[in-house]
């Protein structure tokens, strides 16, 4: 099933998301990988606030390619997404809701994202130009030095991913091995 999604989402939102389920997300999308992360939850350990609003935030694990002419951002596609499993966790306890990335995470995240009410989606690798075409506008909002791991605010209309993994347990992944393993 194609659900269409705008920012901000609703808890209604995300807990209507079964594992399958294709999206597509109009609106913002936060970007963040392991540096960022490491760097956002020192900043909650410390009671300071983040550079965004977390309740029920989108974070997208890319770093995006530099931009050519005539174009708001360069190849954006997802990055392996375990490397914030020992982050995801505080996050989502902030309100972070929504995870993109591509591959498996690990028990730990799993448990949390039930716990928190949360999503796992994977964006397709390879198609990173592809992906690209459906951001409309990109603000750097933290970290600059990090280059394209920074944070970035991501203008998005029609991002397309899919939920692997949703708020009560469903794993695609897990639920296509057994049925390919009959």
């Amino acid at each position: 099933m194609i659900k269409k999604l705008k920012t901000p989402l609703t808890d209604k939102d995300i807990e209507s998301l079964r594992a399958g389920d294709i999206v597509l997300i109009t609106g913002t999308i936060y970007t963040a990988r392991d540096a960022a992360h490491q760097r956002l939850v020192e900043l909650i350990k410390e009671g300071k606030d983040l550079p965004f609003d977390a309740k029920n935030a989108i974070i997208y694990y890319t770093g995006p390619a530099p931009k050519k002419p005539g174009r708001v951002i360069g190849p954006c596609g997802p990055t392996s997404s375990y490397r914030m499993d020992p982050y995801s966790p505080t996050l989502m306890k902030e309100g972070v809701r929504v995870m993109i990335g591509k591959g498996d995470r690990s028990e730990e995240f799993y448990k949390a994202l039930i716990d928190q009410k949360a999503v796992y989606l994977q964006a397709t690798g390879g198609a990173a130009t592809l992906i690209s075409e459906s951001v409309k506008n990109v603000t750097l909002i933290a970290y600059p030095e990090l280059g394209a791991e920074a944070v970035y605010k991501f203008d998005v209309e029609e991002f397309k991913a899919i939920v692997t993994n949703d708020s009560i347990g469903g794993n695609l992944p897990k639920e296509n091995r057994k049925k390919y393993q009959k």
